[in-house]
């Protein structure tokens, strides 16, 4: 049982692999364009949530085995850990989990633990582009960033500012009491919050530490998706890095069942690859593997309805791009026009 629940994880790491690569060869080529592409991209990803989802479900069986069952056979594992798993390590490249964030394996690169053509295979998916990658330039070319257009940016801080001194005001006209101090202090943190959000250089800075993943217009860009996601023009994209933050959860429930499971049948003892096993499992259940962690953290700058730039249709209609570059569309691959 122990064997097969494992084949059956490794055969649906490859369905997953398969769906992603799909969706990255989307973006890559630039198809993505054609809105009309977006929909196959979200049903895609949205395939992979409901496969990680079997995934995570499935830890219930292995469960059924008790820390004895595991043990009576455990010998016969030798040194083979799911560490050596080539898929999963492919499908974490490919994502966009940062090299640089990843938790050392018995203190050596994760790639040293693979070889020949394998080693190969994970240094390739290194070097393409990633989701993560792929997603940050569609966002940077959210409609509606432009400062000679719509200029979301410059209206959202403008309107902010605005808010706050309104909002300042109206704290200083309240009769002295510790409410109002621990009310005007509570005002002073946001404000200052929302300010450095304003401040590029503050961002480069997170973005060098780790703290942030997306560039600074990529997170413009999955801001104002995230204000207007009830526009026509905007709720498939919002619908899409929903999708994107629902892998992230699944793949760390996946990995947090991992270490539970670990932890009933070996405590902590050693792993079988040589890890030190359940401390190793549980240091990876951490922000540090989310990929679009960004997106989450978008709440942070939730803000009243009354305070998001308004849009005027009949001005900003944020128009379709369809440029019928996917074969699936068009048969011969280019546009056709009718005349008026």
């Amino acid at each position: 049982m122990f064997i097969v629940t494992h084949q059956v994880y490794e055969l649906w790491f490859k369905q997953i692999i398969w769906e992603l690569d799909s969706v990255r060869k989307v973006f890559i080529h630039n198809h993505v364009r054609d809105e009309r592409n977006m929909l196959k991209v979200v049903s895609r990803i949205h395939r992979i949530t409901m496969i990680f989802k079997l995934l995570v479900d499935q830890f219930a069986v292995l469960e059924t085995m008790t820390a004895l069952d595991f043990f009576d056979f455990r010998e016969y594992l030798s040194s083979a850990s799911g560490f050596q798993s080539l898929q999963f390590r492919l499908l974490e490249n490919k994502i966009g989990v940062s090299e640089n964030l990843r938790v050392p394996y018995n203190r050596c690169h994760y790639r040293d633990n693979f070889h020949g053509q394998e080693s190969e295979a994970l240094l390739r998916s290194e070097q393409e582009p990633t989701l993560l990658q792929l997603v940050e330039q569609w966002l940077e070319r959210t409609p509606g960033l432009e400062k000679d257009g719509f200029n979301f940016w410059g209206k959202l801080q403008a309107n902010i500012e605005k808010g706050f001194k309104l909002e300042k005001h109206k704290l200083e006209k309240m009769p002295d009491c510790e409410t109002k101090q621990d009310m005007l202090a509570d005002l002073k943190k946001q404000t200052e919050m929302f300010t450095s959000l304003f401040d590029s250089k503050c961002h480069d800075h997170l973005l060098s530490k780790g703290d942030r993943r997306l560039s600074y217009a990529a997170l413009q860009g999955a801001l104002m998706i995230y204000f207007y996601r009830e526009e026509p023009r905007f709720q498939v994209p919002f619908q899409f890095l929903t999708y994107l933050m629902e892998i992230d959860v699944l793949m760390t429930k996946w990995r947090y069942n991992h270490v539970c499971m670990v932890h009933r049948m070996i405590g902590s003892k050693a792993g079988t690859g040589g890890s030190s096993g359940y401390h190793y499992l549980r240091s990876t259940v951490s922000d540090r593997y989310k990929v679009f962690v960004d997106l989450f953290n978008l709440a942070t700058f939730l803000v009243p309805r009354a305070w998001i730039p308004r849009l005027n249709p009949s001005v900003y209609k944020f128009p379709y791009t369809a440029e019928c570059s996917d074969s699936s569309y068009s048969s011969c691959g280019s546009c056709s026009s009718e005349d008026d």
